[in-house]
């Protein structure tokens, strides 16, 4: 028989994708988005053919017990992902959808008896280091909790944790860097990171530090495999080599040589003056809003050095999806959001040029 399968936050960039992957795999899905009568949150499920999704708010884990009955591997995906939220109670609830979301999946799981978890926390929850530093293990946990986002994801995988060993609750977390690709709905921060660079964000120059790529089909593939593969613990999901913000800016000109080209990384010092430049970006080019005070403490000076060393070794991961390619899709979806498609498109756009 094919195992019951639920995704949370089947709406958005992972929890779509992922919950459309496994309905092909011919695993029985259930999807669970914030209102289920909503059909800007829901047809795209039931295009697929994925008929059985649910309303669930991640906070209330009463409901949570209740619409996770009779599932064999939950996959707990849904979370707010902001760098800039722009208020300080909306800092809050991005903590409380991480914290009490996860703790909720984890005692719906025991009192369900659910096979296994598999929890989408982020490659976020390991510190950067200095420039030039250590390569940086699943066994790092990240001490800086400055920037919200940081705080939220760090603290709900820790307690998941704890939680899921004091319920004996199997836990498997995927650690995804910042997710690109095709196939998604709504703008993230990550591909708010893309966007800001096709519309001139960058153009005087790039911040001096590195981006953890992965593109979603090998964050899907990862997830996939933490769910059937016998294993335990935490693996970080991200492409080969991290590329730098100036990197990827020449790329994305590669492909597009409307996106204006950038050619150098700008000194750590007028990094400080980041959050001003990027609210006067938001206001004169229509850019999303990223850079607070926190990010520059955070980044500045810094890199990541995260591997997907254990992924490959114990659960035969492999990142099968080019930068190059990762971005002209993103960048293709963009451009559907912005000419009003419903979502962006399910297809890689044609291959670019060599970088």
């Amino acid at each position: 028989m094919p195992q019951s399968v639920m995704v949370t936050g089947a709406n958005g960039h992972l929890g779509n994708n992922l919950a459309k992957e496994l309905a092909t795999r011919g695993y029985r899905v259930r999807a669970s988005v914030r209102d289920a009568g909503d059909a800007s949150k829901t047809a795209h499920l039931a295009q697929a053919g994925i008929t059985d999704i649910v309303s669930l708010d991640v906070r209330d884990a009463e409901n949570f017990k209740a619409v996770s009955e009779g599932i064999d591997i939950l996959f707990h995906c849904a979370a707010t992902y902001r760098y800039y939220t722009g208020s300080r109670q909306a800092d809050e609830e991005m903590l409380r959808d991480s914290i009490d979301g996860a703790t909720a999946a984890i005692h719906a799981a025991h009192a369900n008896g659910i096979g296994k978890v598999v929890l989408t926390s982020s490659a976020v929850t390991q510190p950067l280091v200095e420039r030039g530093g250590h390569v940086v293990t699943e066994e790092e946990w990240r001490t800086d909790l400055g920037l919200p986002y940081f705080r939220a994801k760090t603290l709900a995988e820790k307690e998941a944790w704890r939680l899921a060993e004091e319920l004996r609750v199997k836990l498997v977390t995927v650690l995804p860097g910042a997710i690109i690709g095709p196939g998604f709905l709504k703008r993230t921060t990550s591909t708010d990171v893309i966007e800001g660079i096709m519309l001139g964000s960058m153009k005087m120059g790039t911040p001096n530090t590195n981006l953890p790529l992965v593109d979603i089909r090998d964050v899907v593939s990862g997830h996939v495999l933490a769910a059937e593969k016998e294993c335990s613990g935490r693996f970080t999901i991200v492409s080969d080599r991290l590329p730098s913000f100036l990197e990827v800016a020449k790329i994305m000109n590669i492909i597009d040589t409307t996106v204006p080209a950038t050619k150098r990384n700008l000194p750590d010092f007028a990094m400080r003056a980041a959050p001003f430049f990027d609210w006067l970006n938001a206001k004169t080019l229509g850019t999303p809003r990223l850079i607070t005070r926190a990010v520059v403490q955070s980044f500045t000076g810094k890199e990541w050095t995260m591997s997907n060393a254990r992924a490959k070794k114990e659960l035969g991961w492999r990142q099968r999806i080019t930068l190059q390619q990762s971005l002209a899709d993103t960048m293709a979806g963009l451009r559907a959001l912005r000419e009003g498609s419903a979502a962006a498109p399910l297809t890689p756009a044609a291959p670019p040029a060599p970088a």
